[in-house]
């Protein structure tokens, strides 16, 4: 008898940048080739930076109805009232660092998985292009900014599950990542593009994230598949059973990836789907064959 190569069971795709092309839509083919793979027993995770509510959006544009690692990894779960998981940054913890990022020219976001709060502040108008983080319907997420936070956390004080700031300097960015990491030990601050800090808990991050919902689905590391094209979307990429980077992921990303698809705007992860997953039998008829280890 052939031997049964490894079997996958559970797929984390990353949203922006992989599952949607570059204008923000999701292509049929990609819709249909992740309906592919779930029907044949495999679960399905989006994983993001994006709030909850945001990733939430995307997932009901799915024929299925995926788990949502969201936040950085700091939400897992399914709905908003009943998450597998969520890590937040304590409400003290919260002021003192927003205390310290008011000292900068900078743009605050402060995300908890039901509202946000930011700060009202002018940033040139070439980064202000950036700063709408999360495009929301506001009857569903409240998003409220403020002139002062430190003054609003006074009365309403808030334990988001991250913090997005963007700088108007890059050398803010730089002095305020070497602060943090000097002085707050409790969490972990993760850079991006374009004068971009995500502050999430310490040891949060989408693999750890993605890690913890496969704990609960009793899945192993080597059974997990993560697609992905940022650079946050790397420890995924390379500690997955199997990594795979987008044809647009930067080279660093696409050299820790085991396999590179095409790109978002090409269809990328429906192409490697079908290729994949086109040899893998459905869960169910390996568990009645008692072909799962």
């Amino acid at each position: 008898m052939g031997e049964i190569s490894m079997v996958y069971r559970l797929l984390a795709v990353n949203i922006d940048g992989t599952l949607l092309q570059s204008n923000g839509r999701l292509n049929k083919s990609t819709k249909e080739a992740i309906d592919y793979v779930h029907q044949k027993g495999v679960h399905v995770a989006l994983v993001t930076s994006r709030n909850y509510h945001s990733a939430k959006k995307v997932a009901k544009a799915l024929k299925i109805n995926p788990m949502i690692v969201a936040q950085q990894g700091a939400f897992v779960g399914a709905s908003i009232e009943k998450p597998i998981m969520v890590k937040r940054i304590s409400e003290e913890l919260t002021a003192e660092l927003v205390q310290m990022l008011e000292k900068a020219t900078c743009q605050i976001l402060l995300v908890h998985e039901k509202y946000s709060l930011g700060n009202r502040v002018n940033l040139p108008e070439n980064l202000l292009g950036k700063t709408v983080m999360y495009l929301n319907d506001q009857n569903i997420y409240a998003q409220n900014y403020v002139d002062d936070i430190s003054e609003e956390l006074i009365d309403q004080p808030m334990a988001p599950t991250k913090m997005d700031i963007i700088f108007s300097e890059k050398s803010d960015q730089n002095d305020m990542l070497k602060l943090i990491k000097e002085m707050f030990p409790e969490v972990d601050a993760i850079l991006h593009p374009g004068n971009k800090l995500t502050i999430v808990p310490k040891g949060v991050s989408k693999w750890s994230g993605v890690l913890y919902l496969a704990d609960h689905l009793e899945v192993k590391r080597t059974e997990i598949v993560s697609i992905g094209d940022g650079l946050d979307d790397m420890e995924m990429i390379s500690c997955s059973g199997l990594g795979v980077a987008m044809g647009n992921a930067d080279e660093e990303v696409r050299k820790v990836a085991k396999w590179v698809t095409r790109s978002n705007d090409q269809d990328g992860v429906a192409y490697m789907l079908r290729e994949f997953f086109r040899k893998q039998h459905p869960i169910d008829f390996l568990q009645k064959m008692n072909m799962l280890k």
